[in-house]
């Protein structure tokens, strides 16, 4: 690429309008999610994505969290600003 290609797209990138949340953003919460879930399941002492019939109160302490930083996720990342 040349200078005055570069600059061209600087400019553009500079003077692109804010956009409201997007896929990307709601993945990446969603990412997050999944990610504290593992780890709190694991300091349960078990292991994330296996089915348990009957799941301590640390387990359902774990699936109650996920469920908020999912419901989260669907109203704040949605619409947060995203460059």
């Amino acid at each position: 690429m040349n200078f005055k290609s570069i600059a061209a797209l600087v400019l553009v990138a500079a003077t692109a309008p804010t956009v409201r949340g997007g896929p990307l953003a709601y993945a990446a919460c969603q990412t997050g999610c999944n990610v504290l879930a593992v780890a709190c399941y694991g300091a349960a002492g078990f292991t994330f994505g296996v089915t348990v019939v009957a799941g301590p109160p640390a387990l359902i302490a774990c699936n109650v969290g996920l469920g908020t930083c999912m419901a989260t996720c669907a109203t704040v990342a949605l619409f947060a600003p995203t460059p």
